[in-house]
């Protein structure tokens, strides 16, 4: 996953040898927020719930049609052969025989990258975007480049790519000379791994390709699947969001739930929180900082702020 290696490589600054966490934002109603903060957990909803309405199946059709031309999988077949026998077959195998699942019951949570210069008024389009027209905040966290959490969640974190079709296959043709080149050293990897490697790319494409109109959004994705790769610290229910009943998985970030999840901790992450244009700015505010302190966030007045975007609302 290149791409994905590119992108985490340019927003972790590293700091005497070490990758510094990096911002990234949530955009949401203020009812929401509120409850992520007072819960200390952020919702994951199933992909086929999401606003673009081709999520995932847009991925998918174009990675469906690269591997469906004979020509293009023999370059990846005789790419990975020398180095795990018969791997990319198993992968793509494997990867079919899921392909329903993942289609329907791959659950996600969106944030966008940050930049410094939005701290106090926010990104405008995002504005617009998210919450409709109830009053909305936007909650800064940062994000470690590594997480114990992660692993226990059993989540991926990947940025989304706004590729056309030809884009993404000049990654994949990237991909397999990368596999050439380092041919030795997949030698000296087991070969599930291989396979299991090979079959989380297939993933993490599906997953993680948006159409390219989107990409003012920023938007990188944790990823969840309950029945392929579930962990006993997540929880889930049933709610009604904007009258459609879903199931939706929530991400505990609490130390208290387990000691590993102790650096993805809400009260370590956050960073700021931004009310969005709203004639009602000084009860939220209020409001936030109240709940902001009960989670024990230090300096919780000077961490909220208000966004001076005149629009009306």
């Amino acid at each position: 996953m290149p791409h994905a290696r590119r992108q985490r490589d340019k927003l972790y600054k590293i700091s005497e040898g070490i990758p510094l966490p990096a911002r990234f934002v949530h955009y949401t109603s203020a009812d929401a927020a509120l409850k992520i903060i007072e819960k200390k957990r952020i919702w994951m909803r199933n992909t086929t719930c999401m606003s673009d309405y081709r999520e995932v199946q847009h991925g998918f059709s174009i990675l469906n049609k690269f591997f469906s031309d004979k020509a293009k999988q023999k370059l990846f077949d005789d790419a990975l052969e020398p180095c795990a026998s018969g791997a990319a077959q198993e992968a793509i195998g494997l990867f079919n025989q899921w392909w329903q699942n993942i289609q329907f019951n791959t659950f996600v949570t969106s944030i966008s990258e940050h930049d410094d210069r939005e701290d106090w008024n926010g990104r405008l389009s995002m504005w617009r975007a998210f919450g409709g027209n109830a009053a909305r905040v936007a909650i800064v966290f940062k994000i470690p480049w590594q997480s114990n959490a992660g692993n226990a969640l059993n989540l991926m974190f990947s940025p989304v790519a706004y590729f056309t079709e030809s884009e993404v296959e000049q990654l994949l043709f990237e991909v397999i000379e990368n596999i050439k080149k380092e041919c030795e050293f997949l030698r000296s990897v087991n070969r599930p791994v291989i396979v299991g490697t090979f079959f989380m790319m297939l993933v993490a494409g599906v997953t993680c390709l948006k159409h390219e109109g989107f990409q003012e959004e920023r938007e990188w994705r944790g990823i969840y699947s309950p029945t392929r790769n579930p962990s006993p610290l997540m929880e889930s229910s049933t709610e009604v969001l904007t009258g459609v009943p879903q199931v939706v998985h929530k991400v505990p970030l609490d130390v208290g739930v387990a000691p590993e999840l102790a650096d993805l901790d809400l009260a370590r992450i956050f960073d700021r929180l931004i009310i969005g244009p709203s004639q009602f700015a000084p009860a939220i505010y209020e409001a936030f900082v109240v709940a902001l302190k009960k989670i024990g966030v230090a300096d919780a007045e000077n961490r909220v702020v208000a966004s001076n975007i005149p629009i009306r609302t």
